[in-house]
């Protein structure tokens, strides 16, 4: 379903279970996979890639050239950058073209969360699982099953598939647990999460 208010890209490859709300704006050569919500006045760049079953809230602005996985939460209004040194002129003060620079993305893997007002710098991995919290400026990568806060963005924590902060267990520090489904999970030496059988 595509509102009647959004504007859509004849060339866009969207299935056809995505629903595009009002006044979204969605560019050339987009792909959108199945099960797909774009709310209200989201901004899509040229060339996005959005995997299955990603919702993609009002106002949010995915420039490209991002590319979205499966499964991932974009919150109302998060920002996608894709340019590491903005200016609007060039050093001669001329006008800036397409040609004076080069976009950079942020990728985001599967079932990531990014909580509203989010913004995220590129060139950024957002890592499986991960959550954003609102309101987070996200500057440097962020590990799978990170939980990240702040200005720039740091880890707090940690989080599982299910969304809910994995709890350390008390005889082993470097094992965690989520307290809804029991999957276990280790760090390792360099401060990423593996999940265990």
């Amino acid at each position: 379903m595509i509102h009647p208010t959004a504007e859509v890209a004849p060339d866009v490859d969207v299935d056809p279970s995505t629903f595009i709300w009002q006044l979204a704006h969605v560019r050339e050569s987009v792909r959108i996979g199945r099960d797909v919500v774009i709310g209200r006045g989201a901004y899509v760049g040229p060339g996005v890639s959005i995997g299955d079953r990603v919702k993609i809230q009002n106002y949010a602005l995915i420039y490209e050239p991002a590319v979205v996985a499966d499964g991932v939460f974009i919150g109302p209004a998060v920002v996608f950058t894709n340019d590491r040194y903005p200016r609007a002129v060039n050093p001669d003060g001329s006008k800036k073209s397409a040609a004076d620079w080069e976009p950079v993305g942020v990728n985001v893997l599967n079932g990531a969360s990014i909580g509203a007002r989010a913004v995220c710098v590129a060139p950024v991995t957002i890592g499986r699982w991960s959550l954003v919290a609102a309101g987070s400026v996200v500057t440097a990568d962020v590990a799978d099953y990170a939980v990240v806060a702040g200005s720039p963005a740091r880890r707090i924590g940690w989080v599982g598939p299910a969304g809910e902060p994995l709890v350390a267990v008390e005889d082993s520090p470097d094992t965690y647990v989520c307290p809804r489904t029991g999957a276990r999970f280790v760090c390792d030496s360099l401060e990423h999460l593996i999940e265990v059988e």
